[in-house]
C-alpha cells in the first residue's frame, strides 16, 4: 500500500560522481553586505536587508544549486560587542556557525580599512580548523585607495586563506567567487531539492519581511527594539490573510511605528504586503497590531518564544 503523503515528499536526486556540495558560513562585522551577497548568489531574496546594522538575527540558509554543485550558505548575524541578551544570542549564533560548516566566507567592507572588529573575527577564525576565504565586498567603492585598502586586509589574511575582491551590488567578481567556493568543497550529495532556495518556513520569511520594512521606514528611531510574530495565516481560494504582532519595548516606540493618524503603520503594512505578494504569488490581506513588551531583549525565554536560536549557557 502506498504512503498517502508520498506525493508531498521533496524529490532529492542522486548526485553524479563528481558533484560537489557543502555548507558555507558567511560571517563578518555588521553591515558589510553578507545578506545582500547571499541573496544575489542564490538568485532570490531569502534574507532581509537594510542600512541598519544587525538586520540579520538568526542563522539563515540560502541554497545555490548549479549543474556541478550545491552550496548551502549560512548567513549569520554580524559579530559585534553585545550590549544586551539579544546581542549575546546573535553573536553566539554567528560564532557557533564557524565550527559547524565546511568553509567560512569571511566578508569585509573593502571600501574601509581593516578595523578592530575584523581583527577580532580573524582571531576567532584562527581558533577554528575550518578553511577560510576572505571576501572583500564593495571593491567597486575603493577608488584611488584600492591598493592601500587591499594592503590593510593583506595584513589579516592568513597564509592558507584566499582573498577575493568582489561587489555584491554590481556583480563584479561574483563569478570568480562562486567558482572558488565550489573548488573548496568536497564531492558530496544533494542536501536539498535543486529548485529550493531556502529551508526557512514561510511564516518566518513573512515575519522578516515585516521587520525589514520597519527598519527601512523608521531607521534609527526604532533600531533593534522590535520583534515580529506572525499570529495567524489563513489561506483562502483567492487571498491569503495574515495577522501579525509587532512588539516594541517602550510606548514611545509604539507611537513611532503607528505614526500620526496611523500613517506609518499603514506605510509599513503596504510595503510588507507588496513583498509578500511576490513571495506567495497571490493576493494578500495583512493586518498588523503593535504592543509594548518592556525589556524583551533581556529575556532569554522571551527570545526563544520569538523564534531566536537561543543556545544553553
Amino acid at each position: 500500500m502506498s504512503n498517502p503523503n508520498e506525493s508531498f515528499l521533496p524529490i532529492i536526486p542522486v548526485a553524479p560522481p563528481d558533484f560537489k556540495s557543502g555548507f558555507i558560513a558567511i560571517i563578518g562585522r555588521p553591515n558589510v553586505g553578507k545578506s545582500t551577497l547571499m541573496n544575489v548568489l542564490v538568485g532570490q531574496k531569502v534574507a532581509i536587508t537594510s542600512p541598519v546594522a544587525q538586520t540579520t538575527r538568526n542563522r539563515l540558509r540560502g541554497i545555490l544549486t548549479t549543474p556541478s554543485a550545491q552550496i548551502i550558505f549560512v548567513d549569520t548575524p554580524g559579530i559585534h560587542k553585545p550590549h544586551h541578551e539579544l546581542g549575546k544570542v546573535l553573536v553566539q549564533n554567528a560564532v557557533s556557525a564557524i565550527n559547524n560548516v565546511d568553509l567560512v566566507l569571511f566578508v569585509v567592507d573593502a571600501s574601509q580599512p581593516a578595523g578592530g572588529g575584523d581583527r577580532y573575527i580573524t582571531d576567532l577564525l584562527l581558533k577554528s580548523k575550518t578553511p577560510v576565504i576572505l571576501g572583500l565586498n564593495k571593491s567597486d567603492l575603493q577608488g584611488s585607495k584600492k591598493e592601500s585598502l587591499n594592503e590593510s586586509y593583506q595584513e589579516i589574511c592568513q597564509e592558507n586563506w584566499q582573498m577575493i575582491n568582489f561587489s555584491a551590488i554590481t556583480g563584479e567578481g561574483l563569478d570568480k567567487l562562486q567558482q572558488e567556493l565550489i573548488n573548496k568543497l568536497d564531492v558530496g550529495p544533494y542536501y536539498y531539492p535543486p529548485d529550493l532556495v531556502t529551508d526557512q518556513p514561510e511564516r518566518f520569511i513573512i515575519g522578516e519581511l515585516i521587520r525589514e520594512q520597519i527598519l527601512l521606514h523608521t531607521r534609527e528611531e526604532i533600531p533593534h527594539s522590535v520583534a515580529v510574530t506572525v499570529e495567524k495565516v489563513v489561506e483562502e481560494t483567492k487571498i491569503t490573510k495574515i495577522y501579525a504582532a509587532i512588539s516594541v519595548e517602550r510606548s514611545s516606540q509604539k507611537g513611532i511605528i503607528i505614526g500620526q493618524k496611523g500613517q506609518m503603520l499603514k506605510t509599513i503594512g503596504t510595503a510588507s504586503r507588496q513583498q509578500m505578494q511576490k513571495l506567495l504569488s497571490g493576493k494578500v490581506y495583512l493586518e498588523l497590531f503593535v504592543k509594548v513588551e518592556p525589556k524583551w531583549r533581556q529575556s532569554r525565554l522571551r527570545l526563544a518564544e520569538f523564534g531566536y536560536q537561543v543556545e544553553k549557557n
